[in-house]
């Protein structure tokens, strides 16, 4: 991955209006932005009849090339607020090079006074906003922004979306000329959905010709302002004498869109079962949430601190870019929830505690902008957390720590959610289009969706019992907070972790045991916690009083991480597993065929599972991932990524190696 400047750089000029100092271009026009927005995005593409036209349940998907100021944005979103009814959504997807920083998208959006309402909104959730795909909730998710971080032919072509109409917007042509290509085009092309309008305001020659060779019939239209003229148009089809994009293969293609009643059922109420149910209610879904226990985030979910750590890789891997996006998703939701207690910003600090991890972590360092991660050493490591430290290390700004039964309380409490406790489902039937939950033989509910989010207890089930997912057990150590460890300022992990104290309470662990099934805290592995505090800094050790404390008197809790092979989640659609094997049974003998066969589909039957240690961080997102399946919509994130965390990939491993 090649970092990118963290932000615009930009001027301000005797108006204070923002202009670019690397395309040297203004962001709008110094007359009438407002006017020119609506009259060459909003007005040529027919938005305000779009929206008013928009069914309960129905939603519109903008696309945009170049994100800017948002003013585009927030125009469109002002026009839907007038004209849309309450249960239509609208999805707003934008590719940015250079994001503003938080301070210039406030300054800039102060020019308009009549559209603070909207930028209020977007402004407290303009968080975390690194590279690759970055999806922001606004209005209780009637309206879904999903931000492309990057250079435009790097970021669309990782897109799965269906765009109804295109804002071709962006610096102009003589200025960005890297932008207004062919190839670009056909990425819009390759993205529009049947019908696709698009509208841009520039009607440069060259522009419309290329945009007509895509597949998008322009025309030129009066201007506005000091622009004589611009271009609107409709996308007719994919060029016949171009060759058509490939299409997804059939076992990672989206299942038929479900018709009918909107209900659900979402089976285990962590924070994949307590996210999976949010994303769904958000879009108007009636959801059932089932857990056995007698309160939400009872297992792995109910720890009293958990970190937002970043795992990542400088390689731009599927889970280092799952990971930069998760992070981002659940940074914005923590805005929500109360800081100090429910959360905080602290920071994260990964110690360098050995040559090997040193080396890792100045290759990171240079892989990603240094708002997401920079070096610090050892003395700047040292006074950034607060006690003495012997290592420097990597430092996350925007890391912190979580009480995660807070943020599950919070996704799970809109009206739209029953949540139903003491529920143990054992057995799932399919009756006619329903899922029926059934705990031995009662009836505990029934849907024609069904979702299984309950770590490995998915495995209980016949449907997903061959899913390799794995149980490992995690112990933290509650330490009391003394004066002399108010000092510390930051999470500071090595092996382990320990984190500022929440309620008079240090966090401390966590213990890695692949063999035990038995969730009593045990003195091996609170010796064990307190050794790898020792690791992380002996000063705190010392301002803890760790060595003076009884360890038959430590408190903690056990848990059960669950974790896949590969070290991704398993979020998505799966298919039925014996009729997998037949429809692709030629894949044993050639890895490299495609059978034109449809998925043989469990028809409404989605799983959430498989987050290991980084459920802070994936398992939100991926509630968004499972809603995006279920209602055709965009994907919150690129394709490739949303493959690799696919329940059918270890069904198509074992078939390639012939394990079947």
């Amino acid at each position: 991955m090649k970092p990118l400047l963290p932000h615009a750089q930009l001027d301000w000029d005797d108006q204070g209006l923002p202009r670019s100092r690397v395309f040297d271009d203004v962001y709008f026009s110094d007359k009438s932005g407002l006017d020119e927005t609506r009259y060459v995005f909003l007005e040529q593409n027919n938005l305000r009849e779009r929206f008013a036209a928009l069914p309960v349940g129905g939603r519109l998907v903008i696309g945009e090339t170049g994100f800017g100021t948002g003013l585009n944005f927030l125009c469109a979103w002002q026009l839907f607020e007038q004209h849309a009814v309450a249960g239509a959504r609208l999805h707003f997807v934008s590719v940015e090079k250079y994001p503003l920083s938080l301070p210039d998208l406030q300054r800039a959006l102060a020019l308009w006074p009549e559209l603070k309402p909207f930028a209020e909104q977007l402004l407290a959730q303009y968080r975390a906003i690194h590279q690759g795909l970055q999806r922001l909730i606004l209005d209780n998710g009637r309206v879904v922004l999903t931000l492309l971080i990057g250079d435009a032919l790097e970021q669309l072509p990782q897109l799965d979306a269906q765009v109804d109409a295109w804002f071709l917007d962006g610096f102009a042509p003589a200025k960005n000329p890297d932008m207004w290509t062919a190839e670009l085009f056909a990425e819009l092309a390759r993205l529009a959905a049947p019908g696709s309008t698009l509208s841009t305001f520039t009607s440069t020659g060259w522009v419309r010709r290329l945009l007509n060779a895509a597949g998008f019939k322009m025309k030129r239209t009066p201007g506005i302002g000091h622009k004589w003229e611009i271009l609107r148009g409709t996308f007719l089809g994919w060029p016949e004498q171009t060759q058509a994009p490939a299409v997804a293969k059939p076992w990672f293609a989206r299942p038929a869109p479900l018709t009918g009643e909107r209900r659900a059922l979402v089976i285990g109420a962590g924070l994949a079962g307590c996210a999976t149910a949010a994303s769904l209610a958000a879009r108007g879904w009636q959801v059932s949430l089932l857990e056995r226990h007698d309160a939400l985030a009872q297992e792995a979910s109910g720890n009293p601190q958990g970190v937002l750590y970043l795992k990542l890789s400088a390689h731009g891997t599927a889970l280092s870019q799952l990971i930069v996006s998760g992070f981002g998703y659940t940074r914005r939701l923590l805005e929500h929830l109360q800081r100090g207690v429910d959360w905080d910003d602290c920071g994260v600090l990964q110690l360098a505690f050995n040559a090997k991890e040193a080396e890792r972590q100045a290759q990171l360092a240079t892989a990603f902008a240094p708002d997401l991660v920079h070096l610090l050493d050892q003395p700047l490591a040292q006074a950034r957390a607060g006690i003495a430290l012997e290592h420097g290390g990597l430092f996350f700004p925007e890391g912190g720590w979580v009480h995660p039964p807070a943020l599950c309380h919070w996704q799970a409490s809109s009206a739209n959610i029953q949540w139903l406790p003491h529920r143990d489902v054992l057995e799932l039937r399919k009756v006619d289009d329903q899922w029926q939950a059934w705990g031995g033989d009662e009836l505990l509910a029934s849907a024609p969706v069904v979702i299984l989010a309950g770590a490995a207890e998915i495995k209980r089930f016949p449907q997903s019992a061959e899913l390799p997912l794995k149980r490992i057990r995690g112990q933290i150590t509650r330490l009391a907070q003394t004066a002399q460890s108010q000092s510390l300022t930051t999470v500071v992990c090595a092996d382990g972790y320990v984190a500022p104290a929440r309620l008079g309470e240090h966090t401390l662990g966590a213990s890695f045991d692949f063999k035990s099934d038995d969730l009593t805290p045990t003195l091996a592995e609170h010796l064990g916690n307190l050794a790898l505090l020792e690791e992380i800094s002996p000063d705190l050790a010392t301002r803890l009083q760790a060595r003076e404390l009884d360890p038959q008197q430590l408190e903690g809790r056990a848990a059960f991480r669950c974790t896949s092979p590969d070290y991704l989640p398993i979020v998505g659609p799966l298919a039925e597993p014996a009729a997998f094997v037949d429809a692709y049974a030629v894949l044993s003998k050639d890895a490299r065929q495609v059978p034109d066969v449809p998925c043989p589909w469990l028809e409404g039957f989605y799983l959430n599972s498989g987050h290991g240690s980084r459920g802070l961080i994936t398992a939100p997102l991926s509630g968004e991932l499972l809603a995006a399946w279920i209602e055709n919509e965009p994907l919150p994130l690129p394709r490739s990524v949303a493959e690799a965390c696919h329940p059918n990939r270890f069904a198509l491993r074992q078939l390639i190696r012939g394990k079947v």
